[in-house]
């Protein structure tokens, strides 16, 4: 097994070249310095590489357990490796330092995010969830409750969950049962919640528990559900933690990957019912919810890219050792075969443009929040609105694929697990699925961010990928990765047109949307992947001329190449699919026999 080492040129290259970050000029953000933000990186780098990643194995082996009394006990080292990441301050590295952050850019955070995840994913699901608690704290609760639990949370003492998923009511959560009674200043909670990731563990002082529920006289629908904020242990009035709340973990998930990280089934009220507090108005959690959930589906495809980035590490690790065959007249290693070097610039090729693209919208984020001028931080919201269903569904549908190319290299000792090339892939499968799986994000992008504002959003990302096209037709020696990308771009344009015309038709536009959103998104993610490789090649040919002979350069212009010529022209083919109309699918009957 190849040990892990963060990506920290490749991210710098990303934020100083590709982003120029500090040209942004956001207010709040002075003191990010480039010697800030290079710390910053180079020690996240060392807890990812010296701390985190060492875990990453013997987690998946040893599991989480469900001990009699309802509690969880972690693999051995987790708890510790969590602590040394909330001591280190790394909880609160995006937060604002009105609520007590560090206030770095987002683009810095979800640099260091993707290292974590990266070295070792289950763990990374912790803070993960609690910086969405944190952000739909701070924009929906109460004065007092943020008083009361922001400060632990954003110090990485408490943690967070989202408590969303019940039996019977999967992605439709109009189906929410857990009843919320009113009591007094609280509320008390019964129902079940299921697959609510690190609900219960013994790595923090607290788990503060975010649950959509409803009241007794609450409307049936998304209208009657609303947001509470139930904490495993209850607050005293002086911040002091009391008795256990009425929240117990029923079982823990026996998954197909992320095995470190307990996915739990919480049941709320066995007893006398959870103390639970409203967060927000009443009937309106779900989109307090997705406050969060936006967040949290940014952060799962960081959270692919980093798995992709360990998987590319190993399998170029492998290949460059293991010797097979002979190219040359002599004996060689599998990395000097064509059809290896396939499946590793692809592999890097694809890693490099998803990472390029996630910290794009990143910096989008950054504009939204902070931007002095109104129009400019509308004009960035829109952009992240289309940017995180693509970021989110594309990114991890591709690290799914990079995982499985990796399993590949290694031929069979990609399929025993001691290699650790498996594990990635078994971990990396659940990210198309949480969150909102991968299908719900591409209805989200083709349905209800194209109609919203008629695509101009989109087309505006458009137009800047045939400015970028037309930057590398001018240059000679890339005018044949901008005629590709130019393509590519009208494929996208083409493709948005038709779904709009006939998402607007009144018998059957919402079957279009359903059957045309995924495709679309790929199409989408192609694109606007290669647009970030277009200029990563640019870059990349602009240091050469200025005499830079790195090997780094040479590497970027190569997976640019590939990305445009060779990956771009697979992703073109859904326009094709969209052309191809929907009858075979309204047609299909669906049968076991």
């Amino acid at each position: 097994m190849f040990p892990f080492v963060a990506p920290v040129r490749d991210l710098r290259f990303v934020l100083e070249e590709l982003l120029e970050y500090r040209s942004l000029d956001l207010p709040g953000f002075e003191e990010a310095s480039p010697d800030l933000v290079e710390a910053v990186l180079e020690e996240a780098a060392r807890l990812a590489g010296e701390v985190w990643a060492p875990l990453n194995a013997s987690g998946d082996r040893q599991g989480c357990v469900r001990r009699e009394d309802g509690g969880v006990t972690l693999p051995d080292g987790f708890a510790e490796a969590y602590q040394a990441y909330a001591e280190g301050g790394w909880n609160g590295i995006g937060v604002s330092q009105a609520l007590g952050g560090q206030g770095l850019p987002e683009v810095v955070a979800s640099s260091v995010q993707e290292m974590l995840h990266g070295a070792n994913m289950a763990l990374g699901l912790c803070p993960m969830l609690t910086a969405g608690a944190i952000e739909a704290l701070a924009h929906h609760g109460s004065d007092a409750l943020k008083a009361t639990y922001l400060p632990k949370l954003v110090e990485g003492s408490w943690t967070g969950t989202m408590n969303l998923t019940e039996p019977q009511a999967g992605s439709d959560l109009s189906k929410v049962r857990t009843r919320a009674v009113p009591e007094g200043d609280h509320y008390r909670l019964y129902g079940q919640k299921i697959f609510i990731t690190w609900g219960e563990h013994d790595a923090s002082e607290n788990i503060i528990h975010l649950v959509l529920a409803r009241k007794p006289d609450a409307p049936e629908g998304n209208k009657g559900i609303s947001l509470f904020l139930v904490p495993k242990y209850r607050v005293e009035a002086d911040g002091s933690l009391g008795e256990r709340n009425d929240v117990t973990c029923a079982s823990i998930e026996h998954k197909l990957g992320i095995h470190g990280s307990p996915t739990c089934t919480l049941s709320f009220g066995e007893n006398d019912g959870a103390i639970g507090y409203l967060v927000g108005e009443e009937g309106r959690g779900l989109n307090h919810m997705f406050t969060m959930m936006n967040e949290a589906r940014h952060k799962v495809g960081i959270q692919g890219i980093g798995v992709a980035e360990r998987a590319c590490q190993h399998a170029f690790a492998y290949a460059l050792d293991r010797i097979q065959g002979r190219a040359r007249g002599a004996e060689a290693t599998i990395s000097e075969h064509l059809d290896v070097r396939r499946m590793l610039l692809s592999m890097r090729a694809r890693t490099d443009a998803l990472r390029a693209l996630a910290l794009y919208c990143a910096a989008q984020l950054d504009v939204a929040r902070h931007a002095a001028d109104a129009a400019e931080r509308d004009a960035a919201q829109a952009r992240v609105d289309v940017l995180i269903p693509v970021v989110k569904a594309f990114s991890t549908d591709q690290a799914v694929e990079i995982a499985s190319l990796g399993v590949q290299v290694h031929g069979g000792m990609g399929f025993i697990e001691e290699t650790g090339a498996a594990q990635l892939l078994r971990d990396a499968r659940i990210a198309p699925i949480y969150e909102g799986t991968n299908g719900i994000q591409a209805l989200d992008l083709a349905g209800r961010k194209l109609s919203r504002d008629g695509g101009a959003a989109l087309a505006e990302l458009i137009d800047e990928v045939e400015a970028t096209a037309g930057e590398l037709r001018a240059s000679a020696e890339l005018a044949a990765l901008g005629e590709s990308l130019a393509a590519g771009a009208a494929d996208l344009r083409a493709a948005m047109a038709l779904v709009l015309e006939a998402s607007r038709d009144p018998q059957r536009g919402a079957d279009a949307v359903q059957a045309y959103a995924t495709p679309f998104l790929s199409l989408a993610g192609h694109v606007l992947c290669a647009w970030q490789m277009g200029r990563a090649a640019l870059k990349a040919r602009a240091a050469q001329e200025g005499g830079n002979s790195e090997p780094f350069y040479r590497a970027k212009l190569a997976a640019a190449d590939f990305a445009l010529r060779q990956w771009l022209p697979v992703g073109r083919a859904n326009r094709s699919v969209i052309e191809a109309g929907m009858q075979s699918l309204v047609d299909y009957q669906v049968t076991l026999s």
